[in-house]
């Protein structure tokens, strides 16, 4: 029998659709997207919900969905708390 584990920072990119994160961090030179994820509630500790990946990459934070472009995506890193499947 398998032990469930979690990762430490991997990309939001490798979330299923229904597993929950906790932000662990955001990295990016480039300081608009950073600016723009504080301002939409993306910080450390934050928990999020993988919506929907294709077309586009929709998490939900509390009760809001956030549709991300891929720059922003690629600049959070979360570890998974939960990784039940709906």
């Amino acid at each position: 029998m398998f032990t469930r584990f979690s990762v430490t920072g991997c990309s939001l990119e490798l979330l299923r659709i229904g597993e929950q994160a906790i932000v662990t961090f955001c990295k990016s030179q480039n300081k608009k997207i950073l600016s723009q994820l504080i301002s939409m509630g993306i910080i450390s500790g934050t928990t999020i919900t993988l919506k929907q990946n294709l077309p586009s990459l929709i998490i939900t934070i509390g009760n809001t969905d956030l549709a991300l472009d891929i720059e922003s995506v690629r600049a959070i890193y979360v570890r998974i708390i939960d990784n039940t499947i709906n």
